[in-house]
Order: C-alpha cells, then sequence, then structure tokens
C-alpha cells in the first residue's frame, strides 16, 4: 500500500469534526479514513459538502462509537454498511469497508463486509476516487495512482475497466459524468469497455440513471460529457434522440450536422446563464437540457423537398412530445417534464418576428404561452443561433433584442407576467346570471381572448363585450 504525509495545507480546510471523529474511532480501537470525493476535492482545492468515511468498525460497533458523539444518527443504509449522523452542521457518513457486486441480471449489489482500506479502495469506481486521509494522522493512502491521475486529468479504474463496470454498471454513467465535472478524459481502456458493455446500463434502475444524468447537465462541460455517452454508446440505452441526431448530411451538405449544433447550442446556453442574484442562475437544468434536446424531433420530421432543400416542419411539437417520454421513462418529476418540454415546444416561435411585424396581441401570446419560462426561452432562443454568416446572427440578434424591448416596454404598461380577464368569475356569473359550469370557462376563455389581442380593458368596456359575446350563445336564447 502506498503512503505519504499529506500536504500540511490539507490539514487547513479540513473540519475540525474530521480529525475529531479520527480520535474516537481510535480511542475505540478501530480504524477510520476519510475517503472518495472529498479526499479528491482537495487536491482540486476545495473542501466537500460530503463527509464520507470508512472503517474496519462493522454497523454495531460504528453505532457504539459515536452513540454520544453525534447528535442524532439513522440506520437507513446499515444493510449496505453505512451508519449516518449529525454532529452540528455537518452531515456524515461512515461505511464497513466492503466489496460489492452485481449478479448479472439484478439491479441490486450483493455486499460483503471487508477488513483491509486497500481493498477498500480497490471496489471504488476510479483512483481519483480511491485516495483515502487516514484519520488522525492525516497520512495519505492512494495504492492506484489517484493523484498523478488526478495531476493528468484522466480516468482509470483500480482494477481491469471491465470488472469494475461488470459490477456497478453505473460506473459508465459516473464516467462521463466525471468528464463533465472535472474535465477530465478517459483512458482508452476505460472507454473500450464502455464501448463494448454499453448495454450493461439497461440493469440500472432509471432514477439512478437519470440522477447521474441531472449532474452531468449541471457540469461545467456537459457538451464533453454528452459527447462521451454518445460516443460509448451508452447514449443509445439511456438518451436515444440524442445520438439519433448525427443525420447523415445529404450529399450537398445543404443542412448543418444537427448533433453538433446540438451542443454548440448547449454551450451557448451555458454561457447565457446567471450568476446567483440572476433570473437564471448557473447551473440550470431545464435550460441546458431543453438546449440539448431542442431538435430531437428533427429525425421523425426531415423532408427532402424538390429544390434539393431540406425540411423539418413541426420538429418542435414532436421534439417536446418525445422530450414528454423520454424524461417520463427517465422518472423525472412532473415540474420539469412540463418545463424542459414547453421550451422544446416553443424553441421555434420566435422565428419571423424578425420578417413580419407582431402585434401586441403576439408579444402577449409569446409572454402568456412562456409563463415562467419566459426568462429561460429567451436564452435558449438566443443560443440556438449557431449560423457562421455573421451577417444573418447580428440580424437575428438583433430582432430578439427588439422583441425584448418590446416585452419589457408592455410588461410597464400591464401585468404581462400573469395576464388574466379583465373579469373574474363571480362578477362573469353575475352578468349572466349563471352558477358555475362550463358557460363560465367559456366566457372566461373570451375574456382572456380579448384581454390579448386588446390588452386591459376598462371592467365597463369588458362587461359590454361579454354581454354582447353572450346574446350569440345558443344558451342566451334558451333563456328567453
Amino acid at each position: 500500500m502506498v503512503h505519504s504525509d499529506v500536504e500540511p495545507s490539507f490539514a487547513d480546510p479540513l473540519p475540525p469534526v474530521v480529525v475529531e471523529l479520527g480520535r474516537i474511532f481510535t480511542a475505540g480501537g478501530y480504524e477510520l479514513s476519510l475517503v472518495g470525493g472529498p479526499v479528491r476535492d482537495l487536491f482540486l482545492g476545495r473542501v466537500s459538502p460530503d463527509l464520507d468515511f470508512t472503517s474496519d468498525a462493522d454497523p454495531d460497533q460504528i453505532i457504539a462509537v459515536i452513540r454520544r458523539w453525534a447528535d442524532a444518527y439513522w440506520e437507513i443504509g446499515r444493510d449496505f454498511g453505512t451508519i449516518g449522523m449529525r454532529r452540528g452542521e455537518h452531515m456524515i457518513e461512515v461505511t464497513t469497508y466492503r466489496a460489492e457486486a452485481y449478479d448479472p441480471d439484478s439491479r441490486k449489489p450483493k455486499v460483503v463486509f471487508g477488513t483491509s482500506l486497500q481493498d477498500d479502495l480497490y471496489r471504488r469506481d476510479f483512483t481519483i476516487n480511491a485516495m483515502a486521509l487516514k484519520l488522525p494522522s492525516l497520512v495519505l493512502v492512494d495504492p492506484f495512482g489517484g493523484r498523478e491521475d488526478l495531476r493528468k486529468g484522466v480516468l482509470r479504474t483500480p482494477g481491469s475497466p471491465s470488472s469494475s463496470f461488470s459490477d456497478d454498471p453505473l460506473r459508465m454513467m459516473r464516467a462521463a459524468r466525471f468528464v463533465s465535472q472535472l474535465k477530465v478524459t478517459v483512458a482508452p481502456e476505460v472507454g473500450a469497455a464502455m464501448n463494448s458493455m454499453a448495454e450493461r446500463i439497461n440493469i440500472i434502475s432509471a432514477e439512478r440513471v437519470r440522477d447521474e444524468l441531472v449532474k452531468l447537465i449541471c457540469g461545467v462541460n456537459p457538451r464533453a460529457g454528452v459527447d462521451i455517452l454518445v460516443e460509448s454508446g451508452l447514449a443509445d440505452h439511456v438518451l436515444p434522440e440524442v445520438p439519433a441526431l448525427r443525420l447523415e448530411t445529404d450529399e450537398h451538405h445543404r443542412h448543418k450536422d444537427v448533433y453538433q449544433h446540438s451542443l454548440q447550442v448547449l454551450d451557448q446556453a451555458c454561457a447565457l446563464e446567471t450568476d446567483n442574484d440572476g433570473v437564471v442562475p448557473a447551473p440550470d437544468f431545464v435550460l441546458r437540457f431543453a438546449a440539448l434536446m431542442h431538435d430531437v424531433g428533427k429525425p421523425a420530421t426531415r423532408r427532402f423537398e424538390s429544390d434539393g432543400a431540406v425540411s423539418f416542419l413541426h420538429h418542435d411539437v414532436v421534439g417536446s412530445k418525445l422530450v414528454k417520454k423520454r424524461m417520463r421513462e427517465l422518472r423525472f418529476n412532473n415540474d420539469s417534464i412540463k418545463a424542459v418540454a414547453r421550451l422544446v415546444e416553443l424553441h421555434m416561435r420566435f422565428y419571423g418576428y424578425g420578417d413580419s411585424s407582431w402585434t401586441d396581441s403576439a408579444v402577449r401570446r409569446y409572454v402568456n404561452d412562456a409563463g415562467n419560462l419566459l426568462e429561460r426561452l429567451h436564452r435558449l432562443t438566443r443560443a440556438d443561433v449557431t449560423t457562421r454568416n455573421r451577417r444573418k446572427a447580428e440580424r437575428l440578434a438583433f430582432a430578439y433584442d427588439d422583441l425584448e424591448s418590446r416585452v419589457t416596454a408592455l410588461a410597464e404598461q400591464e401585468e404581462l407576467a400573469a395576464i388574466r380577464p379583465d373579469l373574474d368569475g363571480a362578477r362573469i356569473m353575475e352578468l349572466l346570471k349563471v352558477r358555475p359550469g362550463p358557460i363560465v370557462g367559456r366566457a372566461y376563455k373570451f375574456l382572456l381572448e380579448e384581454r390579448m389581442e386588446n390588452g386591459p380593458q376598462e371592467a365597463a368596456d369588458a362587461e359590454r363585450k361579454l354581454l354582447e359575446w353572450w346574446q350569440e350563445q345558443p344558451e342566451s336564447r334558451d333563456e328567453d
């Protein structure tokens, strides 16, 4: 086992609770090490919010050591050798040395407790996560060269990649995620194993795949992470709509590479996010995922016209449906599904604004249809411009600047963010002398259309128009 004294500066960023817990375990006769991501992050100059420890103590022994020290503890992960606890503001997990493997057709690992720190590190996903700090001495344990791999920016596995990915196929998704998060590359043998074993990802639960995908999309370089998913073949199983974007280019190359275009839109959408005080704080999964998926309807709608042009009529609507289906299969929550699908559906709405004059009514509908997604839609629409034609790009940017100015100007005059009819349901029923029911809904819809078309009106004008509309309805004549 390779040991080295940890740099003195390493002790400075670590919260005192780390060394304190190490002393308690040592006093109890057990080993304790800070392990995995928190150790890796120290080399990256940051302190991980998660504190993960490993020990030769079994779950019962862990509880006996920390029972009086921890403010609270829980045993949810006992079957996996993990005891969670809280000490002050710190959330801590201590896990017994272990080795785990998947049955070929099972989603659940078989857990075997171990007695060796090196064996525990050997079972971990990548060498950069297979380092430990022995406590309380703060001695670095790095048996597989994780520190050097981190310096080189390369992902390797402690053992053979095929064995590692067979044990837990989700590690292939984690590899793509680390490419995005840490700006590393996969070693050739790791990439080869991912390619040959990609189908194994199908035994992993949709929820676990989803969580890795979200982390990848929210990384500092999601484009690179997505590229690894596609190149390895993993995307064919977890996100098949994305590799399908690699359409064969027609012989005259009259349309752009949709896959590379989508990656560029993803890049540009990330660049348009704001800081934490802005309207779209980075990283914003909804915006980024919509940017990646905005054109997934194109393969199904591609048509070659008689003049040689290529069209993708209604790809926005088709793409929205595909996004909903994929996100449901990945077990995303309904709010996220609706938001991403809506952005995909609306991403083409702006085009044509610069070629024809939009009425105030059209601007109101644009804002109303976007709802609370408007700021994201602004960014998605701008990010979708990837043309190399500088004059065309400038014309589109100018047109969208103009649209945003009109949105701002109208917003100062009207409550665009929450457009409602000028009369509420109670007043509608009072004027029409009807009870709650479908008639009220139709009247409400009529008044909303009036509001969209003509802007806010005085109550008297709205009442007059409602009564005129009512006279044209069959129900009003039935009452005469």
